[in-house]
C-alpha cells in the first residue's frame, strides 16, 4: 500500500510539472493570485489599443526604409483632416532629414522612435536596449525639433526589459491592435477592408510609410472609419499618460 501510496504521488508531481513546462513552452503567464502562489512574475505588456467611450482611434506608420511616399501620407492626412503618429528609426531620420523636418513641421503629425537600428529588441542587453532608445530618441530630437515620448518596437518584439528600460527614458511602448498587413502588398480595397472592419474605440492602428498601396488605400481608410463615427488622435492624445493599468490583451484601462 505504501508503495502504492508513493507512486501515485509521483505520478500526480509529474503531471503537474508536465503541465507547468507546457504553459511556459506556449507562453502562457500566471497572474494575479496564481503568480503569487506559483512565484512566477507575470509578462509585462506593452499599450495594444486604449479602453475608451471615445469613438477616436490612432492611425500609426512605422518609417524604416523609403521615403517616396512620405509627403503624400502627410498631404493626405491635412486634406482629410486627420492626424497620425509616425515611428522612426534613426537611420531613416539620417537619410530622409527633409521629409522627417516637413513631418515635424505640420500639427497633424506626432513623432516617436522605432528604435536606432531597428533591432529584435529582446534579444539586446539592457544596456544595448538603452543605447537602442537613447540614441534615436537624442537623433530625432535633433532632426525634428519634437520631443520624443513614444517607442514602438521593431518586429512588434519585446521583453520586460524593453518596457522598463523604455520606461526609465520616459517613453510609452505602443504596439497595435489593428494590423493593415500593408507590408504584404495587399491591395487598397483589402487594407481598406481590414482597417475599417476591424477598428473599435481606442485602436491603435499599424501601417507603413513604404507599403506599396499604403498610401492609396488612406483616403478610404479615413473616410470608411469617419463614416463609421470615428475620429482621429496622435497617440499620445489616445493614450492615458499616467493612472491606468494594461491588461493581459494590452488593452489600456484608466484607473480609478
Amino acid at each position: 500500500m505504501r508503495f502504492l501510496v508513493i507512486k501515485r504521488s509521483t505520478i500526480i508531481l509529474g503531471v503537474i510539472a508536465a503541465v507547468v513546462i507546457a504553459l511556459s513552452a506556449t507562453g502562457i503567464y500566471y497572474t494575479g493570485a496564481a503568480a503569487i502562489y506559483n512565484n512566477v512574475s507575470p509578462r509585462k505588456v506593452p499599450i495594444y489599443s486604449v479602453e475608451t467611450d471615445e469613438k477616436a482611434v490612432a492611425l500609426t506608420f512605422d518609417a524604416a526604409w523609403g521615403a517616396d511616399k512620405t509627403l503624400g501620407i502627410l498631404e493626405t492626412l491635412e486634406e482629410k483632416d486627420a492626424c497620425a503618429t509616425y515611428f522612426v528609426v534613426s537611420f531613416w531620420a539620417n537619410k530622409y532629414g527633409a521629409e522627417l523636418k516637413k513631418l515635424a513641421s505640420s500639427d497633424r503629425i506626432e513623432i516617436g522612435t522605432h528604435s536606432a537600428t531597428h533591432p529584435y529588441m529582446s534579444k539586446l542587453s539592457k544596456d544595448k536596449i538603452a543605447l537602442e532608445l537613447s540614441t534615436s530618441k537624442e537623433l530625432i530630437e535633433s532632426v525634428s525639433g519634437r520631443k520624443v515620448t513614444l517607442f514602438r518596437p521593431p518586429y512588434g518584439d519585446y521583453s520586460d526589459a524593453v518596457i522598463d528600460t523604455a520606461k526609465e527614458q520616459g517613453l510609452y511602448t505602443i504596439q497595435w491592435d489593428v494590423d493593415s498587413l500593408d507590408w504584404k502588398d495587399l491591395t487598397k480595397e483589402q487594407i481598406i477592408s481590414r482597417i475599417v472592419g476591424s477598428a473599435r474605440n481606442g485602436s491603435i492602428i499599424l501601417m507603413h510609410n513604404d507599403g506599396k498601396n499604403t498610401l492609396a488605400a488612406l483616403p478610404g481608410i479615413i473616410d470608411g472609419l469617419r463614416a463609421k463615427g470615428f475620429t482621429f488622435k496622435t497617440v499620445g492624445e489616445l493614450i492615458y499618460k499616467d493612472n491606468y493599468t494594461v491588461d493581459h490583451t494590452g488593452r489600456q484601462i484608466r484607473s480609478t
